[in-house]
């Protein structure tokens, strides 16, 4: 069994040539680098990608009615334009916080589109904790109030 691969592990793009042997061991060829090794051997047999996504947000309702019960005189928070950070954002970025394994990737995206994050949330804040039993978490890349 054979597969080609391009090497991501640095600006060389070597392109590899990997050739699995009768010993379960592989054969590399083609890297310029040690790295490029290791990583044809991770992508043969297990490969692994970062995730990125964005969940749903949800804004705090801040509309007011006037007195004869129109709607008017407020926006919701997500509508407003006084220039804070987030302020017309719907959708919150998201990312693993390492390389997902990539027969699990369509599941965890499944995860990520029916999260709803609650606003605000800072970078960093876990969203999902231990993804599908891996480990690895999911979380925000932007702070948004």
């Amino acid at each position: 069994m054979s597969k080609d691969l391009v090497c991501i592990t640095c600006p060389l793009g070597c392109r590899l040539s990997v050739e699995l042997g009768a010993d379960g061991e592989i054969a590399v060829a083609g890297n310029r680098c040690p790295r490029g090794a290791v990583y044809a051997r991770e992508e043969f047999f297990s490969p692994k990608r970062v995730v990125t996504a964005s969940a749903r947000a949800a804004f705090a309702d801040i509309s007011t009615k006037a007195a004869d019960g129109s709607q008017d005189l407020g926006r919701s928070l997500g509508e407003r334009s006084s220039g804070a950070i987030g302020a017309s954002i719907r959708r919150v970025p998201v990312r693993s916080t390492a390389p997902f394994p990539k027969e699990l990737v369509a599941d965890l995206l499944r995860e990520i589109y029916a999260l709803t994050v609650g606003i605000p949330v800072k970078s960093g804040a876990i969203l999902i904790s231990n993804a599908l039993g891996t480990g690895i978490d999911v979380i925000a890349t932007r702070t948004v109030r």
